[in-house]
């Protein structure tokens, strides 16, 4: 088993491992640690990855890349509408009023973005499946820190359509944050002061700083801040700018009315970057507020540290390793940067660390891992005051997370509850709006008076808030009890909602070792005024099957996002029946190109020049056939015309190997005659090593190898009577057959093992008290013998000599 993490970049995808064998990052098939977040669709086809990356200028309208800022945005977003400028492909509004890609695959059409970035997670399985020779059941996705609930649920979405098993949405710095502090085995005690460290990733598109505390086994994160528009990308287009003003002045050309020349600009500009960063160039341009103190010093002021309380600034991302990075970064908290973390990796390693832990088929050592909500969280509801509304922060910025609220609300008939982002300022998303939850079948108590509605709010593992119960709490007396105040009954309905992702719960406690089980998060529970009380536990509970309606959001429901899963599977068989179509179309164009090159050296000593001249007419047809119309065929005419070369060209190339093979086997026979001939010869003078085999079995073995040599000798004779071109007299395989057939008759007559022979035990014991030979007078010499066994052998033979 093992725990899978991927990274799901902006511009590039990382898969890690983790298990009991083995921690260690993915290469795909071409041996590439970084699989491009690319997807290029052909008429029948798709290619994603490294082969879809090298078809971005090619198949430049149907090559999809840059898609991850499109998640849960409308096609009227601002951020969409920016976006469409710097892409060359078509966005297109879907009927949800969410932005999607239009392309030509099989036919115009358009795809949501959970089923552009599903395609793209298919590929990261198969990869992870490939490597590890196994299919995979959990994974944990990385996703940006500012990512809103929104886009949270499409990259879910996404994760359904693509078969995987998402344990969690990870915070990419606070991956990042995991694979620094797990294997850190100096780390103080949970009651002593922890260690404070600053990671700061900067990818291609936005940049994240999250300040992180922690101790043995425990890792918090303090306070987050990010940026979401600017990443190394805006130096790619500062280099673009540049280039492009100076090809206007010098060349008059405008390079930006030109998509493909754009975008080749752009590949140069990124590769020129990353030239200039490895060398420590100064980069010629300007980015305003980047880095700025104001964003920095947010971050600081709300971990409530100073910079002497940083232990070390961590960086990854690709872009933290341009200089100009690097030193506003150090000039800002006047350390010197740490690099323990592979800046590429880092985040998918945090992944599949986080996997593991999660995942009950492993046990690991205590790790908790606490995060926070990104944006505070109001819910609104109607009251009968005369304002007509009321309000209620339930989670600040920066609170942490997982967690659950419980609201106390006095009602006598269902409400609604609107929950939406408090301050709109702080996103980068347009709308503020989270869902709008209905709290159903509420009814005045039997006294007429308001009953008390519990609702549990809950952000969950993956950072996405929710409604996730209601209990209604009845007046009643219990039965048998003799006092006269009432008893609460509490009756609770759950959330069924098919929208909501909210599958998973974990402990959040100091020390406890995360797993995925029944809920377990840490609560409290507060008033609709906004005041904490106590919950008490109650005696007696009366479950009611009733649900909280949720108001559908632009996240594709569970009958659409079927209909994506089920588009998937067609796409993948698609892809497999396109790959064996395109295997037979290049088994004939390889049989060909190498039968064509073979014809003319080894060969050509084994076809006459008539049929070596009809034989490169066919391949020169078949050749300009492949390229004409047979460019585009079914399999089975590939596998036909491929099947009608080889009657052609296999008996050429049988001649060929027959000849290289057959004196080898020839010669194999051969010694296996005469190791046969030599054992008769030496049975037939009386060799001692073969009296014991029988005369009547000899017969039928000398019988065995006469018949044998006739048929070899005659065999060769014939053989060696025709020339290259012609068929073989006698194959190899024949005589493998026969010599075969020789060890299968012979062996077991010829190598028949002597039988044991006993001697008797007057003779062993009058020999053993001999060492010497007998003098005349029947005594024995006096020197004794040093080494009495050396001759044992000789006795033993002479014994059975005299037997026989």
């Amino acid at each position: 088993m093992s725990g899978v993490g991927i990274h799901l970049g902006f511009l590039n995808c990382y898969i890690a491992v983790a298990g009991a064998a083995a921690f260690e990052t993915i290469a795909n098939e071409y041996s590439d640690r970084c699989t491009p977040a690319c997807i290029s669709l052909g008429t029948r086809t798709r290619a994603i990855g490294n082969a879809a990356k090298s078809q971005i200028v090619t198949n430049i309208r149907n090559t999809i890349h840059g898609f991850k800022k499109l998640h849960g945005r409308t096609f009227d977003d601002p951020i969409v509408q920016t976006e469409r400028i710097r892409l060359p492909y078509e966005l297109q509004k879907m009927p949800n009023g969410s932005a999607g890609v239009k392309v030509r695959y099989l036919e115009d059409r358009p795809f949501a973005v959970e089923q552009v970035t599903g395609m793209l997670l298919t590929k990261l399985k198969e990869t992870s499946e490939n490597a590890l020779k196994k299919p995979v059941a959990d994974y944990v996705i990385s996703i940006p820190s500012f990512f809103t609930g929104a886009e949270r649920r499409y990259v879910m979405a996404a994760a359904q359509v693509a078969g995987l098993n998402c344990l969690r949405l990870m915070n990419e710095t606070t991956a990042a944050a995991l694979a620094y502090g797990i294997y850190k085995q100096d780390l103080s005690p949970l009651d002593e002061k922890p260690r404070n460290v600053v990671f700061i990733d900067m990818g291609h598109s936005a940049y994240q700083v999250s300040v992180c505390a922690f101790n043995k086994g425990k890792l918090k994160v303090l306070a987050t801040t990010f940026d979401p528009y600017l990443g190394g990308r805006n130096f790619d287009e500062a280099l673009v700018d540049y280039f492009c003003d100076e090809f206007k002045t010098k060349y008059k050309l405008n390079v930006k009315e030109n998509s493909q020349a754009l975008l080749h600009l752009c590949q140069e500009c990124e590769k020129l970057k990353k030239l200039m960063s490895a060398n420590a160039s100064n980069l010629p341009l300007n980015i305003e507020c980047f880095m700025n103190d104001l964003d920095v010093s947010t971050v600081m002021e709300k971990a409530n540290l100073q910079r002497e309380d940083i232990s070390s600034i961590e960086i990854v991302g690709g872009a933290t390793q341009i200089p100009a990075v690097k030193e506003q970064i150090m000039k800002f908290f006047l350390k010197d940067i740490s690099t323990t973390l592979n800046a590429d990796e880092a985040v998918a390693r945090g992944c599949a660390l986080q996997c593991v832990i999660l995942s009950p088929a492993f046990k690991v050592h205590k790790f908790s891992i606490t995060d926070l909500v990104p944006y505070s969280i109001t819910l609104r509801w109607k009251t009968s005051f005369e304002d007509g509304t009321g309000e209620c922060e339930v989670f600040c910025k920066n609170h942490p997370a997982p967690f659950s609220k419980v609201i106390t609300f006095h009602k006598k008939e269902p409400f609604e509850l609107e929950a939406f982002y408090t301050n709109l300022h702080e996103m980068p998303y347009p709308d503020p709006r989270i869902g709008i939850f209905t709290i159903q079948n509420v009814f005045p108590q039997s006294d007429g008076d308001s009953s008390k509605v519990k609702v549990k709010v809950h952000i969950n593992i993956h950072g996405i808030f929710s409604v996730a119960s209601a209990s209604v709490i009845e007046k009643q007396n219990l039965e048998g009890d003799h006092s006269d105040s009432p008893m609460e009954r509490d009756a609770a309905f759950k959330n069924e909602n098919k929208d909501d992702v909210d599958k998973l719960q974990v402990d959040q406690e100091e020390g406890i070792h995360q797993k995925v089980h029944a809920e377990h998060t840490p609560e409290e529970e507060i008033d609709h005024t906004g005041a904490k009380t106590k919950t008490t536990p109650l005696e007696k509970q009366e479950q009611l099957n009733q649900t909280i309606k949720r108001e559908k959001s632009r996240t594709a429901g569970q009958d659409l996002l079927n209909s994506y899963i089920e588009n998937e599977g067609k796409m993948i068989m698609q892809d497999k029946l396109e790959k064996e179509r395109n295997d037979a179309k290049n088994a004939v164009k390889e049989y060909v190109y190498d039968f064509r090159d073979r014809l003319g050296t080894v060969y050509e000593k084994y076809i006459t020049p008539e049929d070596m001249s009809k034989l490169s007419a066919i391949l020169e047809d078949t050749e300009n056939w492949l390229y004409e119309e047979g460019e585009d065929q079914p399999k089975q005419v590939y596998v036909d015309k491929l099947h009608e070369l080889k009657k052609y060209g296999q008996p050429i190339q049988m001649k060929y190997m027959e000849h290289e093979e057959r004196p080898k086997a020839l010669n194999d026979l051969g010694k296996k005659i005469q190791l046969v001939m030599k054992v008769i010869e030496a049975y037939r003078n009386k060799d001692e090593r073969y009296d014991h085999l029988d005369p009547a079995e000899m017969e039928k073995v000398e019988k065995y190898i006469s018949d044998a040599m006739i048929w070899l000798n005659t065999k060769m004779n014939a053989q060696n009577k025709l020339s290259l071109t012609q068929d073989p007299v006698v194959k190899v395989s024949e005589i493998v057959a026969k010599s075969k057939e020789l060890n299968n008759f012979c062996n077991p007559i010829i190598y028949k093992p002597k039988p044991k022979v006993e001697v008797a035990e007057d003779k062993t014991k009058a020999n053993s008290e001999h060492n010497g030979p007998m003098d005349e007078q029947g005594g024995t010499e006096t020197k004794p013998d040093r080494n009495p066994c050396k001759y044992s052998h000789l006795i033993l033979d002479k014994g059975a000599m005299e037997k026989r």
